[in-house]
């Protein structure tokens, strides 16, 4: 086991509570996909539906719930709104999930 500083209980709380805050809003599938789909650069709403085939209602509704959260911000360009990922510690533990999740093994096809 690795040797980690000693955290005080009040300190750990607060990052408790707001690790716990991120993971709520990563919990929901269709949040997840869409901050998975921006790390690898801005998009718009069009090419997020056209590539996670999520519906324009509940893909809105899912940018607002991020947008709240500040986890993703805007650029406007014309009529096109385009969305990235704004929040470093979210985009740290996408990263960590992707590793953990999606990355294929070397040398092994996944099952």
């Amino acid at each position: 086991m690795s040797k980690v500083a000693r955290v005080p209980a009040h300190a750990m709380r607060q990052a408790a509570g707001r690790a716990t805050a991120a993971l709520r809003v990563l919990a929901n599938p269709d949040r997840l996909l869409l901050l998975c789909h921006l790390t690898q650069g801005e998009h718009c709403v069009s090419e997020l539906e056209a590539a996670l085939d999520i519906q324009q209602p509940t893909l809105s509704q899912q940018l607002g719930v991020l947008r709240a959260k500040g986890l993703v911000a805007t650029r406007k360009k014309g009529k096109y709104v385009y969305y990235r990922v704004a929040d470093q510690a979210a985009l740290a533990l996408l990263g960590t999930l992707y590793e953990v999740y999606c990355k294929k093994p070397a040398g092994r096809a996944r099952r």
